[in-house]
């Protein structure tokens, strides 16, 4: 009875924070912001739908669930970060919303321009 209640808490947890991302992806303005909605609340979600499953299921399967559990830990931020480079390299990214832009020295210096900033950007 007791292991029913905590599977139920956690998969019901992690199921408001799947929403919550989901909504998060169709109601924020621009994408950095929902890329903090596509990654955050959808990894902690998963997270927490395994951890929910794992109290309900044997030991020897359980540990299956968290080796899933690691690689979604490991591999959705990096995922997150690959995608916002990509949209700033390609334009996508409105980067007068940036409060800091850290990425324009670092290309240029990767291109070799020594001129600072592209026009109308902030360093």
């Amino acid at each position: 009875m007791l292991r029913d209640v905590v599977s139920s808490v956690f998969l019901l947890l992690g199921a408001l924070s799947c929403l919550l991302g989901a909504l998060g992806l169709l109601r924020l303005p621009d994408l950095p912001a929902r890329l903090q909605a596509a990654t955050k609340p959808q990894t902690l979600g998963l997270l927490l739908i395994l951890i929910g499953t794992a109290v309900r299921l044997e030991f020897e399967n359980a540990a299956t669930l968290v080796l899933v559990i690691l690689f979604q830990a490991v591999t959705a931020p990096v995922i997150s970060q690959i995608v916002a480079r990509s949209a700033y390299r390609t334009g996508t990214l409105d980067r007068d919303l940036l409060v800091v832009d850290e990425l324009t020295a670092r290309m240029d210096a990767e291109r070799g321009d020594s001129g600072g900033t592209a026009p109308g950007h902030r360093k």
